[in-house]
């Protein structure tokens, strides 16, 4: 488990002014913290809420609110973090560990994302959003965590998170993420509830959002299916990385090393899809791609 800072600390020892309520304990807890996960060299984006801020937070009304499922083991880190949250207009329901989680997933009924942490007792955060989908929970997930590591990063997105924030970034930027990936999340609400779509024999079900092959469910992941569904809708006609890219997170959306960092996780996603596929059919080649472009699925043909 990563270091973190020591919640008991007293405030003369991290050099940091006495709180006089809850509110300022609580967001003075959040930035020791987020100190302790700073790396040599990276700018702090940390700021505390105006006055203005803060009016315009408190109007927030309950339609327009997020709605967390928070995920962390530290227990003063956690009280503090969803106070701060709270004070953005968030609503957050906590918990300590997957297991409890698991054994509560009515709260994820009216839930729009859930905040992991990587490091958690007994199951890892990994570990946990594989358990999630496989019970069934489709909610988009975010990881926030003090672990800067790429491969862990990678790995997160390639098991259907939608985003990876470290901690170091602070509060001010996990919420203004959040809030893009429910309104992503809420749009795509009504773009699902269309007619099931045909291509070859390929079969596209969404209503429950799954692909079928040959009428056999291929497990294809929320992310892989939205891929799919974009490559099939578009038969016959390539689609831009950047477009997948999109469709798997949400526009605008930035990940990977430098400035086409995506591309390499389109690579892995379409590459992921492509082995599902042939577990099922070897002979399948329906996905084509032009290099540094993007990929195209192939339109069947109409003879019989």
């Amino acid at each position: 488990m990563t270091s973190k800072a020591d919640p008991g600390a007293s405030h003369e020892s991290l050099n940091l002014p006495t709180p006089t309520t809850s509110k300022e304990k609580a967001r003075e807890e959040i930035l020791a913290v987020e100190r302790s996960y700073m790396t040599d060299g990276r700018e702090q984006n940390v700021a505390s809420s105006s006055p203005a801020q803060s009016a315009s937070l408190a109007s927030v009304s309950k339609v327009d609110a997020i709605r967390v499922l928070l995920i962390e083991d530290d227990q003063h880190y956690r009280e503090a973090l969803t106070c701060e949250l709270s004070e953005q207009g968030v609503v957050v329901q906590s918990f300590a560990d997957g297991a409890s989680l698991l054994a509560s997933l009515d709260a994820a009924v009216d839930t729009d994302v859930i905040v992991l942490d990587w490091h958690l007792p007994k199951m890892s955060g990994i570990d946990l959003l594989v358990q999630l989908r496989q019970h069934g929970v489709s909610l988009p997930v975010v990881f926030f965590t003090g672990d800067d590591v790429t491969a862990h990063e990678s790995l997160a997105f390639d098991k259907g998170a939608v985003d990876f924030i470290f901690k170091s970034r602070g509060v001010e930027i996990l919420v203004k993420r959040l809030r893009r990936v429910v309104q992503a999340a809420r749009a795509e609400a009504n773009f699902w509830l269309t007619e099931r779509v045909v291509c070859g024999n390929l079969v596209l079900r969404p209503e429950d959002r799954r692909a079928y092959w040959n009428g056999v469910d291929l497990g294809l992941t929320l992310g892989e299916y939205k891929i799919v569904h974009l490559l099939a809708s578009n038969a016959g006609r390539f689609v831009a990385n950047r477009a997948i890219y999109d469709r798997l997170h949400h526009d605008g959306f930035i990940a990977g090393r430098g400035l086409h960092g995506y591309r390499q996780n389109v690579r892995s996603a379409i590459k992921r899809i492509r082995n599902k596929f042939r577990e099922c059919d070897p002979e399948f080649q329906e996905i084509k791609n032009y290099t540094a472009f993007g990929y195209c699925w192939d339109k069947p043909n109409d003879t019989d």
